[in-house]
C-alpha cells in the first residue's frame, strides 16, 4: 500500500538516531553526556508534585472541556495580568497537550489547503511538519546573525504573498536562544493584521530569559496568537500541558477542533499546571533559571576558547548554536563522531533547516554544570589534544 504523500514529506527528527545511538553506547558501559536534547533536567517541582497526589488521592479524574479546566484558564490569565501587566481574559484561553497542541489548534483553525506560512530557517522543525500534515505551504526564510536568526519585518513586507495566511516566529528562539525586540514585535504584528493574516508567536522559552524580562505578544491585536507550554520554564516535558491565548472571534472553531483532535488535555497534568503558579513553586523554577544562566554563561564562554564562533550570543532558552566549520565541513558526521569518539552528543543543524546546516550545531545546556564542564574538556582534548 502507498503512503500518503504527506507522510513521505514529513521528516523525523534527526537527532533521535542519535540519541538512540547515544543510549546503544550507554548499554555498552559507555559514559555519554547529553547536550542533545531540548529538555530540563531538573525535576517537577515538590509543590506540583504534592498537589496532583492530592488530585490523584481523590480519583476525581474525569473530562475538562476542551478548552480546559477553568480554574487553570483564570490562573494563566492571572499569569499575564501578575507578570506582564497584560489584560489576558480567561475566555481567550485554551489549554492544549503540550504546546504541539496549540500549535495543531492554531493551524488548522486559519489555515485552508494550499495556504501559505512563513517561517524562519533555521527553526524548530516541527513547525513546517504541521503545516505539511494540514496540507498547506511552508516558506522558509534564510535569516542569518545580522536579524539576531530572526526573522524581520522587512523580511515580511518582501515575502508576504496572496496565499500567506500566517507566520511563526518564536522568541526566544530554538535553536538559537535569540530574541526578537518589542518594537519590532509589535511591528510586525501590526503589518499581519493589515495583511488579514496572523502571527503565531511561540513564546515557550518566556520565563528562561537571562538578562531583562520580555515583553509578552498576547494581547497586542486579534490576528495574534500566543502559544506556550509548561514543559519549558516550569519543568514539566512528560507532564504534556500547554496553552494558546487567542482573540475571542476565533475560540469557538478551536473549541471544535480540540473536542474533535484531543477532546481535551489530561486532567492530572491541568492540576498540574495549575499548582505551577504557586508562590513557592515560583520560587523553585526562578532558582532553576538561575542555574541555567550559571550554565549559559560558562559554556558560552568556553565553547568560544575551543574555537566554536558564535555568530549571535543566546539571551534565553538553553541552547548554542554554534558555527562548526573552524572543525568540519559536515556538522552531521562531526556530531556522530563527538559521540562515538569522546561520548559528547549534540544536535546538528539538518535538524533545523536548510540553511546551511553543515556549517553549525546546537549545544543544550540541559545538565549539570560540572557535566558541561567534562564535556568542555573531552571537546578541548578531541579537538586540540
Amino acid at each position: 500500500m502507498k503512503k500518503p504523500s504527506r507522510i513521505e514529506d514529513i521528516q523525523p527528527f534527526h537527532v533521535m538516531a542519535l540519541l538512540a545511538r547515544a543510549r546503544e553506547l550507554e548499554a555498552q558501559g559507555r559514559d555519554i553526556i547529553h547536550m542533545e536534547i531540548g529538555e530540563p533536567d531538573f525535576p517537577t517541582p515538590q509543590p506540583v508534585l504534592d498537589a496532583v497526589s492530592s488530585i490523584i488521592d481523590k480519583g476525581d479524574i474525569h473530562y475538562t472541556p476542551a478548552t480546559g479546566l477553568p480554574a487553570l484558564r483564570e490562573a494563566i490569565a492571572h499569569f499575564y495580568l501578575q507578570r506582564y501587566q497584560r489584560l489576558v481574559k480567561a475566555e481567550q484561553v485554551i489549554i492544549t497537550p503540550g504546546a504541539s497542541g496549540a500549535l495543531m489548534l492554531a493551524l488548522g483553525t486559519i489555515m485552508a489547503e494550499g495556504d501559505e506560512v512563513l517561517m524562519a530557517d533555521p527553526g524548530y522543525p516541527c513547525n513546517r511538519n504541521f503545516v505539511r500534515f494540514l496540507s498547506g505551504k511552508t516558506r522558509t526564510i534564510a535569516v542569518n546573525a545580522e536579524s539576531a536568526y530572526q526573522l524581520s519585518l522587512e523580511q515580511l513586507e518582501q515575502q508576504w504573498r496572496d496565499n500567506t495566511v500566517a507566520a511563526i516566529i518564536a522568541t526566544p528562539s530554538n535553536p538559537t536562544g535569540t530574541l526578537i525586540e518589542y518594537d519590532e514585535l509589535t511591528a510586525m504584528a501590526d503589518f499581519v493584521r493589515a495583511k488579514g493574516g496572523y502571527l503565531i508567536v511561540d513564546e515557550i522559552y518566556h520565563g528562561l530569559v537571562y538578562e531583562n524580562e520580555l515583553e509578552t505578544a498576547a494581547g497586542l491585536n486579534e490576528h495574534v496568537i500566543v502559544i506556550n507550554s509548561f514543559s519549558k520554564y516550569f519543568s514539566m516535558t512528560g507532564w504534556r500541558a500547554g496553552w494558546l491565548v487567542a482573540a475571542p472571534a476565533l475560540i469557538n472553531d478551536m473549541d471544535k477542533l480540540a473536542q474533535n483532535i484531543f477532546l481535551a488535555a489530561p486532567t492530572p497534568a491541568q492540576y498540574a499546571a495549575l499548582a505551577a503558579f504557586k508562590a513557592e513553586n515560583i520560587e523553585v523554577l526562578e532558582q532553576y533559571k538561575k542555574e541555567f544562566q550559571q550554565r549559559r554563561d560558562y559554556l558560552l564562554s568556553a565553547l568560544k576558547e575551543l574555537g566554536f564562533v558564535i555568530e549571535v550570543e543566546p539571551r534565553g532558552a538553553f541552547y548554542i548554536y554554534a558555527n562548526c566549520e573552524k572543525f568540519t565541513g559536515d556538522s552531521d558526521q562531526f556530531a556522530l563522531d563527538l559521540l562515538e569518539n569522546i561520548g559528547v552528543a549534540i544536535t546538528p543543524g539538518k535538524d533545523f533547516g536548510r540553511n546551511r546546516p553543515e556549517k553549525y550545531v546546537r549545544f543544550a545546556y540541559t545538565t549539570s554544570l560540572p557535566r558541561l564542564q567534562q564535556a568542555v574538556a573531552r571537546l578541548k582534548d578531541y579537538l586540540h589534544g
